[in-house]
């Protein structure tokens, strides 16, 4: 979940927390978008300047939220080739409970750096970056890790990549990181969770760990269709759901997580 930092997102962290408490949520793990060093997509992101507030703003509502909803520290950070030394040096400067890993091509950077007009070469880089995100071994998470398919919905065709996810996943599960099924692809052009099922399942075959986020840029958002997101990660072969405090890996049975929602 995000904060009004990054410019195209409401509500504040103790909003978010209302609704997870009335979604019966114990806890959240506040991810805003980390800052870029030269400008890198600012009209998407807090500053540098700004990421002391976001650390006070998080620590207020877990404050305010004490006893109620565990309110923790993440941040969502974009990989890009280049950029990893910063990363991991904003990472290491606050104590931070989840890191994610995104790539993030919509971003005009990003597409300015590596798209070529052809889809399916653009399509291979991404997954090459996701994999290279995991092997960094900077992030708990990697994110939303089918998102380039919503870049170009009318060309995607999963069998022309399938070579190149399975290759990623490879690298992927060989790291120990975790993947997200992110539930805001629901929206996107391709209405589907991200990844879909068939990632889903190579990613159960693999024993990759599966973390659900509904990328709430609205508190409304918090804990969205995440029945939904049992129910498919069951379908697909996982048995568990995953989550992160202090960085370290925590895991619940889907049975179990799947009531607990119920209250």
């Amino acid at each position: 979940m995000h904060t009004p930092l990054c410019k195209h997102s409401r509500g504040e962290p103790e909003e978010y927390a209302a609704v997870a408490e009335r979604k019966n949520l114990r806890g959240i793990i506040v991810t805003c978008h980390n800052p870029m060093p030269d400008g890198y997509s600012a009209s998407v992101r807090m500053s540098e300047a700004e990421f002391p507030r976001y650390v006070e703003i998080v620590a207020r509502a877990r404050e305010a939220w004490a006893g109620r909803v565990d309110v923790r520290l993440g941040l969502e950070c974009d990989f890009v080739p280049g950029y990893e030394g910063y990363v991991e040096k904003q990472i290491g400067s606050a104590a931070l409970h989840h890191v994610l890993g995104s790539v993030h091509p919509q971003v005009g950077e990003y597409r300015r750096r590596y798209w070529t007009g052809d889809v399916l070469a653009f399509e291979r880089t991404y997954f090459e970056h996701i994999a290279l995100a995991a092997e960094s071994r900077l992030f708990d998470t990697i994110s939303h890790p089918d998102l380039v398919k919503n870049m170009h919905p009318a060309d995607w065709n999963l069998e022309l990549v399938w070579g190149d996810i399975l290759r990623c996943l490879d690298r992927v599960a060989k790291t120990g990181a975790a993947m997200e099924l992110n539930t805001s692809g629901l929206n996107k052009e391709i209405p589907e969770m991200n990844p879909g099922p068939a990632i889903l399942r190579e990613m159960a075959v693999r024993g990759i760990p599966v973390v659900i986020g509904a990328d709430a840029h609205d508190p409304e958002r918090v804990a969205a269709n995440y029945v939904d997101a049992l129910d498919l990660l069951s379908a697909a072969g996982h048995t568990h759901v995953h989550f992160y405090l202090d960085r370290k890996r925590q895991a619940v049975a889907i049975a179990e997580a799947r009531a607990s929602l119920a209250g």
